[in-house]
């Protein structure tokens, strides 16, 4: 099984060390998509858009895959699955890590951060100004697969505990976040179970 490791909006790369390791471990093939050019407007569909090209340009169309979602792009990972569906690529699960939850209708960033108690994170210099209140895309049917929820920084404590709510696998490493490698792994074989 693959597991695609998608790296957080605006080009900043997936972070958690050791996740290879531990997915090869435990029988997975990660694939880090590079995902770059999301800066400029409609910075969702962007990212959607040349996730899916890179997505196909590393993984088999028949090959069946768990998506993980690190940062800004939890909000869009029911876009990213709906695209892989009409690739048809089978879409196994989903996991978010320190992610906001992605939300019925076409909500903003900014009304996501607000809603699931993230409102006060920093906000990055090099941000586009219209990056927190563009429409998201929406996928009305998502999710399609199971989901879970990796928690390695406090700040996401909140979207991590609506996650719980909605019957999601959640693993919290805030406590030992040398551990978080091992429990992104054991997460994923979990919803493949």
């Amino acid at each position: 099984m693959i597991a695609v490791l998608l790296p957080p909006t605006l080009g900043v790369p997936f972070i958690l060390p050791g996740a290879e390791k531990a997915l090869v471990d435990t029988g997975h093939h990660p694939v880090l998509p590079e995902v770059i050019g999301d800066d400029a407007p409609p910075h969702g569909a962007r990212y959607v858009a040349l996730a899916s090209l890179e997505i196909n340009r590393l993984v088999a169309t028949e090959a069946p895959i768990v998506l993980v979602a690190q940062g800004d792009t939890g909000p869009l990972l029911g876009a990213v699955g709906a695209a892989q569906r009409a690739a048809h690529r089978p879409v196994l699960g989903y996991v978010l890590v320190d992610a906001p939850l992605p939300r019925p209708g076409s909500p903003t960033r900014a009304e996501i951060a607000r809603t699931q108690g993230l409102a006060d994170l920093p906000v990055p210099d090099e941000e586009p100004g219209t990056y927190r209140s563009e429409h998201l895309p929406t996928v009305p049917d998502w999710p399609d697969a199971p989901c879970g929820y990796l928690l390695t920084d406090p700040a996401y404590a909140h979207p991590a505990h609506l996650a719980g709510m909605r019957g999601w696998q959640v693993q919290d490493a805030t406590a030992a976040p040398e551990t978080a490698a091992e429990a992104l792994a054991e997460l994923v074989a979990e919803l493949l179970r």
